[in-house]
């Protein structure tokens, strides 16, 4: 389990995405958009760039069929955590600079540049679908819009899959398909935002129980 779960955590955080990883994914742009599409991805643009802090509980599902629990606290631009419901301990923190990924059965932490990671296409400051994110599909079906993109420059790194409710427009999920063609997906449960968030929950501390140890 636990050799699952540490890609699935980081899927769900968007995070440690590596840029020049061997890929089996093989992402093209899509081709041409219509006229609404470029409308809907203009009002998609236009309410994430809204969205400057978010609190939410998540159920997440991992492409073997695992289904774990947690919360997410987002403040953009560029700060981000995640935690998960015990037993799991690991957790995540983007701290404005850098992604922090705690690893609690070794004690340990990783992290790397935001810029290098996911996370930067919707923890940016202004985001764009456009430039150095590129989008590779677009799906409206009824009330809900999914939007897939990547990393222009290296689409090998993963791809993200925003989903969305319209009328109104509200972000419900993402999708990650990582460069081994893994799924992680990641509902949001009754999100608030708008809401005001203490600075210290994207300070990455490692754990008591860590400094603690022999």
């Amino acid at each position: 389990m636990k050799a699952l779960l540490r890609p699935l955590v980081l899927a769900a955080g968007l995070a440690l995405a590596p840029l020049a990883a061997p890929s089996i994914l093989h992402a093209a742009p899509a081709a041409g958009l219509t006229q609404a599409e470029k409308e809907d991805i203009a009002r998609i643009e236009q309410y994430l760039g809204g969205v400057r802090t978010l609190k939410s509980d998540f159920v997440q599902a991992g492409g073997d069929g695992s289904l774990v629990r947690g919360t997410l606290w987002l403040s953009r631009p560029n700060r981000m955590r995640l935690e998960y419901e015990p037993p799991i301990r690991d957790f995540i923190v983007a701290d404005g600079w850098f992604v922090f990924y705690w690893d609690d059965e070794l004690k340990q932490q990783s992290s790397a540049p935001i810029g290098s990671t996911m996370a930067d296409i919707i923890l940016r400051d202004k985001l764009r679908l456009s430039g150095d994110i590129t989008v590779t599909d677009f799906v409206r079906e009824a009330n809900v819009i999914e939007v897939s993109v990547v990393q222009t420059s290296e689409p090998g790194a993963g791809t993200l899959t925003l989903v969305f409710e319209d009328a109104p427009l509200r972000l419900r999920k993402w999708r990650i398909v990582d460069p081994q063609g893994l799924t992680t997906e990641v509902a949001l449960l009754n999100p608030q935002v708008g809401v005001q968030l203490d600075r210290d929950l994207f300070i990455f501390r490692e754990p008591a129980s860590a400094r603690r140890r022999d």
